[in-house]
């Protein structure tokens, strides 16, 4: 199982523990790209894949952990564009 399967999986789970720095590898497996939303955005931040479609989240702090609702937002936005069943 490659390092890219074994993040999926671990996602799939949704671990209490998962980290704003996986769930970034993780939308970039799937062609998404990271954009500050200016200078005035402050912890938003906004994914955005090869089509356009945005993701937006508010990276945590002052931790590294991801909220378990943001977690299920971008789980529902990846099944909803059929990267994940």
């Amino acid at each position: 199982m490659s390092t890219k399967d074994k993040l999926v999986e671990r996602f799939l789970a949704l671990p209490s523990n998962f980290t704003f720095d996986e769930l970034e590898r993780l939308l970039t497996i799937f062609g998404y790209t990271k954009s500050n939303k200016g200078k005035t955005s402050g912890s938003r931040v906004i994914f955005k894949d090869k089509e356009g479609h945005p993701i937006m989240l508010h990276k945590p702090h002052p931790g590294n952990i991801v909220k378990m609702y943001a977690l299920r937002q971008v789980l529902e936005e990846l099944q909803s564009k059929g990267y994940l069943k």
